[in-house]
């Protein structure tokens, strides 16, 4: 546990940033602004609550160890949609990294677009 020492949530990978927008699009464009809507508060209302559950999150397992810190919690709501998050709570902070649809190539994407 933290004690009384703040953690700051972060979220400075374009990719997650970027997935908000790009789903919230989508949805517009598929199903209507109301669900566009739902979709941005559900996930802004997870990324708001992350600094205080970050341990709720399981370690994802992924085989790449380079990845081998990173959580991961399903948007409510959107159970198919996991927001990818480091725990950095020591440093006090959490790092959202991603957000992506679990039906895609998750290991794969992550390992292109946040390893060098």
């Amino acid at each position: 546990m933290t004690g009384s020492k703040a953690i700051r949530l972060i979220v400075t990978v374009v990719a997650a940033a970027n997935a908000i927008i790009e789903q919230a699009r989508y949805y517009t464009n598929q199903e209507g602004q109301t669900l566009a809507d739902r979709w941005e508060a559900a996930v802004y209302s997870a990324l708001q609550r992350l600094p205080r559950t970050f341990a709720r999150g399981p370690r994802c397992g992924f085989r790449n160890p380079e990845l081998g810190n990173l959580r991961r919690i399903a948007v409510p709501g959107f159970p198919q949609h996991l927001i990818f998050y480091q725990d950095e709570h020591e440093q006090g902070f959490v790092r959202v990294v991603h957000i992506l649809h679990g039906a895609r190539d998750i290991e794969g994407l992550l390992t292109r677009q946040l390893l060098p």
